[in-house]
């Protein structure tokens, strides 16, 4: 099922949790054209096709694909340094996924637990946050915290750690990625699919509970010790 063939009409639901975790690329912000850029660039290098690299290569963290095609550059230095470097040459070709702006100033501003929890590198993230202007997260979780990637769940474990809410099972996770949402469902968390970045059908596969277009569908209704939003315009 394709995005424009699907139905967003769900009836507004409200729904209340302790902690939300956000994903960063393909959910907060689209560097699509970026990183095509950044592994055409990369596969030239290692005589790698760049097509190959990047079917497999959106939600993963870049030292796990780099270990398929090159050991010797699959070191925490290089990736940081490389991934670094993303931000300043292809920032133009970055941009916000709508609604992003919205719901992370408003989570900030009323001081709820959020945190981004993301297969980059801090280079990569603090960069693109400082490019595209945007709430950045009291609490982030990226790629060098974890030693195995999505969809292992670790990588949301340690968020909701960092929330101060390892106890709890009342996580959402915001997601674009099949690898993301197999590891916030592998986390325990119920986890809304943005269709951003694949199709409805995969989205579905992974087992989002709900999908929605973008962030615009979601918004903070308030806070008092737990976090309440809403959802509209869900997939029926």
């Amino acid at each position: 099922m394709s995005t424009a063939e699907a139905d967003f009409s769900a009836p507004p639901e409200v729904l209340t949790f302790d902690g939300l975790l956000f994903d960063f690329d393909g959910t907060i912000i689209d560097s699509t054209d970026a990183i095509v850029k950044h592994w055409h660039k990369l596969g030239e290098e290692m005589g790698v096709d760049p097509n190959v690299i990047l079917a497999t290569s959106h939600g993963r963290r870049s030292i796990d694909t780099l270990k398929l095609y090159d050991e010797k550059k699959a070191n925490w230095d290089y990736v940081s340094e490389i991934e670094g470097r993303i931000p300043r040459e292809y920032g133009q070709d970055a941009v916000e996924i709508p609604g992003a702006r919205a719901i992370l100033e408003n989570l900030e501003n009323a001081g709820a637990p959020w945190a981004v929890v993301t297969s980059g590198t801090r280079a990569l993230i603090e960069g693109w946050l400082h490019v595209l202007k945007l709430a950045h997260p009291k609490f982030l979780v990226v790629a060098e915290d974890v030693e195995v990637g999505k969809p292992d769940p670790r990588c949301y474990l340690l968020g909701r750690s960092r929330l101060g809410l390892d106890h709890s099972t009342s996580i959402l996770v915001i997601e674009d990625a099949p690898s993301g949402i197999k590891a916030g469902k592998a986390a325990g968390f119920k986890v809304l699919g943005l269709a951003t970045t694949h199709t409805i059908d995969q989205l579905k596969a992974a087992g989002a509970d709900w999908i929605v277009r973008d962030l615009r569908s979601v918004a903070l209704v308030g806070v008092d010790g737990q976090v309440k939003i809403e959802i509209k315009n869900a997939l029926r």
